[in-house]
């Protein structure tokens, strides 16, 4: 685990290193273009500043952004009491210094991210429709893979290699947009032009603002996918439970529904790609060598093909299903509990569908509370739940028909 955790670091830097790289050449091509002949140095500054400025907000504001953006709600356990325990214990099972905020996303489409810049200031942000439609032991699941993305300090590094593309894309945009309005025949005349330097230079400076944003695409792309292993591996080790996992897989991808607060920039961040629906595009977009995420069947497959429930059982039906070396670093081969026998379906809880049910009422419960809904108990064991705009003096049930002062 801590081999990953490493190389995710090393990752860090080589990462920061390419993007620097081709940010500083567009800069420089920016420069000479619309500033004028010398001025390549000055447009590397600004181009150093944007990422400078980008890269801070991330640091410090990147978590709070993101979470803003998918439109997910702090809760306290009081609200969700199931899904607060789960990541009670999956932090527990982690070993992490602290539990991550707990957060809420109001949306059908069922998914999962975690996000943060260090385990102590982590976060998990779960839908209400991932709620509605997993038991326990798949919502454990999911939660326990999203807590090793907070171990495995993968939240960090996406978080930085979203604003490094994103840097990257709006000094592109800028450029070419500043083109289309004429600065660079503007700057043209003004030194000048007609000069074959001149002509070489845009066609270098439109070439750069063309295959930048592809080439940083490539870059946060090329991020192993080993991680999305590991964090299966570890999730089946903290639960000791893989098919909860695997079922939770199977229930996400084939959910029709697109994630609505969702972009390109954040979807690497979810537990899978909210912005594919179900169905054969999907699954072979999924299994793109490009893609950020291993195709599900093949998580789903690894998962319920193991022996056992730790990261050596992990690594085995890896290498059983794609016949060659494993996946997981050697370290984490090595850990404690990695060969230990998994939970039979006899230790789980049997009461998987009322758990169920219980979750997707405690989410039913808190939504109507966020939207100002008033609660009536009835003597019936109904619950009447009137909107804050309700006008009436009285309520009757609709259950047993007995009238209620409003």
């Amino acid at each position: 685990m801590w081999e990953q955790i490493a190389a995710n670091r090393r990752k860090s830097v080589f990462l920061v290193f390419l993007t620097a790289v081709l940010l500083l050449a567009l800069g420089w091509a920016l420069g000479e273009y619309f500033l004028g002949k010398g001025m390549g140095p000055a447009g590397m500054v600004i181009a150093a500043i944007v990422w400078l400025v980008m890269t801070l907000v991330s640091y410090f504001q990147g978590d709070s952004i993101m979470l803003s953006m998918a439109g997910a709600k702090q809760i306290e356990k009081t609200d969700l009491p199931i899904l607060h325990n789960v990541v009670e214990e999956m932090t527990l099972a982690a070993g992490l210094p602290k539990i991550p905020a707990v957060y809420v996303i109001d949306d059908p489409s069922p998914n999962a991210f975690a996000t943060g810049r260090t385990p102590e200031k982590a976060a998990v942000a779960v839908t209400s429709g991932l709620l509605r439609r997993l038991n326990r032991d798949e919502l454990q699941g999911v939660i326990a893979h999203e807590i090793a993305h907070v171990r495995n300090l993968d939240i960090r590094l996406m978080l930085f290699a979203g604003v490094l593309v994103g840097a990257i894309v709006i000094l592109a945009e800028v450029g070419l947009r500043g083109m289309w309005f004429g600065g660079g025949r503007s700057r043209s005349r003004r030194s000048g032009g007609g000069d074959s330097g001149g002509g070489l230079l845009a066609v270098v400076a439109i070439v750069l603002m063309i295959l930048a944003p592809i080439l940083a695409r490539l870059i946060y792309l090329a991020i192993s996918r080993k991680r999305e292993y590991l964090a299966d591996a570890s999730a089946a080790t903290f639960t000791r439970y893989p098919e909860g996992l695997a079922s939770a897989l199977e229930k996400i991808s084939r959910a029709p529904q697109k994630l609505g607060g969702a972009n390109s920039a954040t979807a690497p961040m979810y537990i899978i790609n909210p912005l594919q629906r179900a169905g054969k595009k999907a699954e072979a977009m999924a299994a793109n060598s490009t893609s950020t995420h291993p195709p599900i069947d093949e998580r789903v497959r690894i998962l319920r093909s193991m022996s056992g429930q730790g990261f050596a059982a992990y690594d085995e039906s890896y290498r059983h299903l794609h016949g060659g070396k494993g996946v997981l670093p050697g370290s984490a081969l090595k850990e404690k509990g990695a060969a230990a026998e998994p939970a039979s379906r006899a230790d789980r809880s049997p009461t998987n569908s009322a758990s169920q049910r219980e979750i997707a009422r405690q989410v039913d419960d808190f939504f109507y509370r966020s939207a100002g809904y008033r609660r009536i108990e009835c003597d019936c064991g109904a619950v009447l739940k009137l909107p804050k705009d309700f006008r009436g003096s009285e309520a009757v049930c609709p259950r047993c028909g007995k009238v209620h002062a409003a």
